[in-house]
């Protein structure tokens, strides 16, 4: 099926299909990185705009 959309693939087209799978291997690197991230390293994240530089007894410093 892809073997159609291949053999009729003109100069202009080629970009078109380079930027699919540029997209493609984005999605899937991006997709994988969330799934490897720890839920720490998350939450440590989603509190930096809110943090006003105390330090939480619960917290370490370092993760």
């Amino acid at each position: 099926m892809f073997d159609q959309f291949v053999k009729d693939v003109s100069g202009e087209q080629i970009y078109l299909i380079f930027s699919l799978w540029i997209f493609l291997v984005f999605f899937i690197v991006v997709s994988f990185l969330l799934y490897i991230t720890k839920k720490q390293h998350v939450d440590r994240m989603s509190d930096l705009p809110l943090d006003d530089g105390t330090t939480d007894s619960n917290q370490p410093l370092i993760s």
